[in-house]
């Protein structure tokens, strides 16, 4: 039996800052065993957690797709000590990762369905994931029509600036990019906080789930428009990522009620969170 508290060695292959304040870098990381690779299993909206030896470990949604093979991403943000050391690493230098972890995005359900992805600031990853997984070409077929609403504070601060860009060009896929606010004369695309471009840009809910990320204020503000735009309660379905503790149920701080974040979720539709304590 594997032992769910030890981590897989892995080299970090590449490092990538993200936002203009350099407070998010992706790390692209490859596994120093094959077997450990093989034994990742994952789906878009699981997480795992990143460890460096002596410091500790932090759980983060993996921003890859499972159709993405060889490497597997992170999007850090720095906040913490581990988080801080990680922004000081270098391709090269070896890490753990522990996982994957938690439920994911109901894609039995949704296969034939209309997707509609909503998401705010560093919470885009398990959204850059799923988008990723379901424009692959033997994926992309499976899902109707799929529309993107992504925003950030500033230009600046927007995660995977090529990829959104190679996205809004695309045929197969209705991108709404937004920011709070901006002076820059060359942004083209939309301005206004996430909750109100969803409700300009009014996605169908005719056959259609949404699937909302992002922080706790914008979903707060996201979920009335989604239910207001004909959304019914079990066909809105967010994450609880800032929940997330040591990723297998043992140390109890990430219970909502009965339901353990990290073994039940993140993954949840508000129907089930209507029915749990308001305590997220």
């Amino acid at each position: 039996m594997n032992n769910p508290y030890l981590p897989y060695p892995v080299r970090i292959r590449s490092v990538v800052t993200e936002t203009e304040d350099r407070n998010l870098k992706t790390f692209e990381l490859v596994f120093l065993r094959p077997e450990d690779e093989a034994r990742f299993q994952y789906m878009p909206g699981q997480f795992a957690e990143l460890s460096v030896a002596g410091l500790g470990e932090i759980p983060i949604g993996i921003a890859t797709s499972p159709t993405e093979k060889g490497f597997i991403k992170f999007t850090v943000n720095k906040v913490g000590k581990v988080t801080h050391h990680l922004h000081n690493m270098s391709p090269g230098e070896v890490m753990g990762v522990r996982g994957p972890l938690g439920n994911w995005y109901p894609w039995e359900i949704l296969e034939g369905k209309n997707v509609v992805i909503v998401g705010g600031g560093f919470a885009f990853t398990t959204l850059r994931s799923s988008i990723v997984y379901m424009l692959h070409p033997e994926n992309r077929a499976r899902f109707g029509d799929i529309s993107v609403v992504y925003g950030a504070r500033s230009p600046g601060l927007l995660l995977y600036k090529e990829e959104l860009a190679e996205w809004e060009r695309r045929k197969d896929i209705n991108m709404h990019i937004t920011v709070d606010s901006t002076n820059d004369p060359t942004w083209k695309y939309n301005v206004g906080f996430v909750p109100a471009v969803t409700k300009q840009k009014a996605p169908s809910s005719e056959n259609a789930y949404a699937i909302v990320c992002g922080p706790p204020i914008m979903i707060k503000f996201t979920l009335p428009v989604l239910t207001d735009l004909g959304f019914p309660p079990d066909r809105i379905i967010t994450s609880l990522e800032m929940r997330m503790k040591c990723g297998i149920g043992i140390c109890g701080r990430c219970n909502i009620g009965t339901e353990y974040v990290c073994k039940d979720g993140p993954v949840f539709t508000l129907e089930k969170l209507s029915g749990l304590p308001n305590e997220y």
